[in-house]
């Protein structure tokens, strides 16, 4: 359901040295939102903090970018501790990673509205994201929801609610139960919320990176 971006865009090419970006990503993204939690901040009012568009706070905080120096010391001085602290954690080996209830990333993008939460689950550290695991939440059926398309292949499973999922030309009426599995390189997307709210988990399963 959401528009894919490169695991780890730097947002104005300043990387960290010595480190992999795609970690630092992850690493500074998750180190900012315990932060922010910790302090009991929205999104919106730890951006401001820190000088920086709410939009530019979800990407980092979900790892789809790698903030320059200048942003790090921002955020650090938002959250009120040492620029060290936002590196905590980048020397850890990830083999298993636990979501408790509540503390997915949410996500803002493109495809965000009134109405429309979409929460990352968490992915394991390495140099390419292989899974992506969301939680879509829909509970406003007056506007258009975009399709999207993206490599590799996405299932989704109905938690609750009834929709019209589109998918191509064709459209396909989904509940709660039901799975989908599809290629992404197809338009697909929600076309209809007919019973509120929505919620389900998709999958997106990349393709292993092409090696010269």
């Amino acid at each position: 359901m959401v528009t894919t971006e490169p695991a780890a865009q730097s947002e104005d090419h300043d990387d960290v040295v010595g480190f992999d970006s795609t970690e630092v990503c992850q690493i500074v993204g998750s180190r900012v939102r315990e932060l922010r939690q910790a302090m009991g901040v929205t999104m919106a009012a730890f951006a401001e903090s820190a000088d920086i568009s709410l939009g530019m706070l979800s990407k980092i905080e979900h790892g789809q970018t790698a903030p320059s120096l200048a942003t790090m010391v921002r955020l650090s001085r938002a959250a009120q501790v040492p620029l060290t602290a936002l590196f905590r954690g980048l020397d850890e080996e990830r083999d298993i990673v636990i979501i408790r209830a509540g503390e997915g990333h949410e996500i803002i993008h493109e495809g965000s509205g009134p109405g429309r939460t979409y929460t990352d689950l968490g992915s394991l550290r390495g140099p390419n994201r292989v899974i992506e695991p969301l939680l879509t939440e829909l509970t406003e059926a007056d506007e258009v929801f975009p399709l999207y398309q993206h490599p590799g292949i996405e299932i989704i499973h109905i938690l609750d609610g009834k929709m019209e999922y589109g998918f191509g030309p064709s459209r396909y009426e989904i509940a709660a139960g039901d799975t989908m599995q599809f290629h992404g390189e197809v338009a697909h997307g929600p076309t209809k919320l007919i019973e509120l709210p929505v919620r389900f988990l998709s999958i997106k399963v990349y393709p292993p990176p092409t090696t010269d």
